[in-house]
């Protein structure tokens, strides 16, 4: 190593050198000019011409505790911590190693060298040319990190994706942490040298060979063993060896399963069949149930038609539910073989999945492995009970749950399959419905009486308002033509307003009985007196006039159409003793025939309703008197 004195001097360029003060000390005597710069060219070749940012090699000629000295050529020596050599325990005198030059002259005049600086300037050096020959570098693993891990390559930090590990996903990183992997860089991004590099590129090439093999002879039937790389909810993929293939839920078990988990695990090593594949066989579908016998096949022969059989329910469908009898066996409980209710109702009403049940066989066929089950045919038959006549007979009172709601009507289940029908026109005496659903809602209960019973088509005709008698009797006295009453307009339209009487009943106003006296029209909310023009028991009508309560054409109209009415009033007082008579002499088996009449008057009510309507059409059309003449032909 050169003294301080010696490295003053050598620092200081041959330029600058004052050879005169030189000679005054008593040195250089005896030189020319010319020998003396001939002299300072051949000291110069001796010196070796660096660059600050390159590598360089070194000769290591001194170690101390700080530093380790090393001579580049160079007309000083340099100096490298001693910690930069960590990685080289055994370095001794006379090793040569490589250094960076971060700096020709510190301040102090002294050679910077850096050989961790030199270490990165080689991996990278060492990364471009891997990347542009397709070379394989070595590295370690650092650690991991989100989405993969982080390697050492020569002292620079590489990426390496996780799905770049391994030809089949990896699920556990940390097995990897410290290993040492060979590993091709894919990308470089030098603007902020970052490197990405890949394992799985290596495993693909070794695989290569082995996959055409595969697909070379690859056939259907054929059995293969592989891994399972990949569960999903629809099936699991598996590595044949390089070449993937997709094993089906329904491929899997005879038995019904919900997941592949529930019999199959992540690189677990299995059997398959060959059952299909494309063209190109870049898409084969594998089986594993077909390497076992069907169950089917191992059905007792003692089942059959007629057999009660348990087993456990699988899925539940909108039309029925499948039971299995045993993995791989199922039948069919059709909704409709659930109960003896002729109203469907959803399956889940009644069973649910995984739910043990017992059931008959009602179809099958071991050819087409189908069978069919019924769970109502372990009760009775309500419809074929001996008591069904009189339990439900006519005029028979019960109370049952609404199941279901049409335009016509609602249906009601009296008991377990004994549903029956509840006309709309049978819900109230009082007022008009249009839908049930103005009446009642599904789930309610509703009190009913039987009006009809047919047992060998298994139908009921139920009515509520019969629970009461017909308030319309009374009605016509309290209601009859000339009377004026209060009412409220509830409805209004171009054929008149719906009114709201005593009572809770509802009456109809033609447009031209809607004006008031101030020759304003009435609305909807108004409550203004109106008389009654016309009265109609079998109908259960009543028409209503606000102008008849003041104008004298009209009132001449009521009365007129009063003493029509009267005659037959009085006619019809003059037979009530008469049939007071007959009733007294009834005996309690007129009964029946009189519950007979009834329900024939009950039957003509809505043929008399639609005649009524037609007429009440041409009234409104033509003038009142035009109107009542066609309303009495009807």
């Amino acid at each position: 190593m050169a003294f301080p004195e010696q490295q003053n001097n050598m620092s200081n360029s041959p330029e600058n050198f004052d050879w005169d003060k030189f000679e005054a000390q008593g040195f250089g005597g005896g030189y020319s000019k010319e020998e003396k710069a001939e002299m300072e060219k051949m000291y110069d070749d001796t010196l070796t011409t660096v660059q600050e940012q390159e590598v360089v090699k070194g000769i290591v000629v001194g170690i101390t505790d700080r530093d380790v000295i090393l001579n580049i050529g160079f007309k000083s020596d340099g100096l490298v911590p001693v910690s930069e050599f960590r990685d080289l325990p055994e370095l001794k005198i006379g090793d040569e190693v490589e250094v960076f030059i971060e700096d020709q002259e510190d301040p102090n005049g002294q050679l910077i060298l850096s050989r961790k600086k030199a270490k990165i300037v080689s991996a990278w050096a060492k990364i471009y040319d891997a990347l542009e020959n397709d070379q394989i570098l070595e590295g370690v693993v650092k650690r991991r990190t989100k989405g993969g891990l982080i390697m050492d390559l020569y002292g620079v930090e590489a990426f390496l994706p996780g799905s770049q590990i391994d030809v089949k996903p990896i699920r556990d990183f940390d097995v990897f942490v410290g290993k040492k992997m060979e590993v091709k860089v894919v990308k470089i991004n030098a603007a902020f040298d970052n490197v990405v590099v890949s394992h799985k590129v290596l495993i693909e090439k070794d695989l290569e060979q082995q996959r055409s093999a595969i697909l070379n002879n690859l056939e259907r039937g054929q059995v293969l063993e592989g891994v399972i790389k990949n569960m999903t909810n629809f099936g699991v993929f598996i590595d044949l060896g390089g070449v993937d293939g997709l094993l089906h839920i329904t491929d899997i078990s005879w038995g019904r399963i919900n997941h592949p988990e529930e019999v199959l695990q992540l690189d677990q090593k299995v059997n398959v069949v060959v059952l299909d594949f494309d063209d190109d066989k870049k898409r084969i579908s594998l089986g594993m149930k077909q390497l076992t016998p069907h169950p089917w096949d191992a059905l007792p022969a003692e089942i059959e038609v007629g057999s009660r059989v348990k087993g456990k329910i699988v899925n539940v469908a909108d039309y029925g539910a499948f039971l299995e009898l045993m993995p791989g066996v199922e039948g069919l409980i059709h909704v409709s073989e659930m109960s003896w209710s002729q109203h469907l109702r959803n399956p889940q009403d009644f069973i649910k999945q995984g739910d043990e049940v017992e059931a008959v066989v009602l179809t099958l066929d071991r050819n087409e492995r189908k069978m069919s089950l019924g769970i109502k045919q372990l009760t009775e038959d309500p419809w074929t009970k001996e008591d069904v006549l009189t339990k439900y007979g006519v005029g028979t009172k019960h109370t049952g749950i609404v199941r279901n709601l049409t335009n016509f009507g609602l249906f009601l289940e009296l008991e377990e399959g004994v549903d029956g029908l509840v006309h709309v026109s049978d819900l109230t005496w009082t007022k008009k419905i249009k839908h049930p659903s103005e009446f009642v809602k599904v789930g309610d209960n509703l009190d009913v009486i039987v009006l009809e019973l047919d047992v060998p088509n298994r139908r009921l005709a139920l009515g509520h308002k019969q629970l009461e008698e017909n308030p319309w009797d009374t009605f016509e006295s309290v209601f009859n033509v000339g009377s004026v009453h209060k009412a409220t307009v509830l409805e209004k339209s171009d054929r008149g307003a719906v009114l709201e009487l005593p009572y809770g009943i509802e009456g109809f106003a033609f447009p031209k009985s809607l004006a008031k006296e101030d020759g304003s029209q009435v609305e909807v909310g108004d409550s203004l007196d109106f008389r009654v023009t016309e009265f109609s028991k079998e109908d259960r009508k009543i028409i209503l006039s606000h102008t008849a309560t003041f104008s004298e054409a009209d009132n001449a109209r009521v009365a007129k159409a009063t003493k029509k009415a009267a005659p037959a009033g009085e006619k019809k007082e003059a037979k009530a003793p008469k049939v007071q008579k007959e009733a007294d002499r009834s005996t309690l088996g007129d009964l029946d025939a009189l519950s007979a009449l009834k329900e024939k008057m009950m039957g003509s009510e809505k043929e008399a309703g639609v005649k009524k309507l037609e007429a009440a059409a041409k009234k409104a059309k033509g003038s009142d008197e035009e109107a009542s003449e066609e309303e009495s032909n009807a």
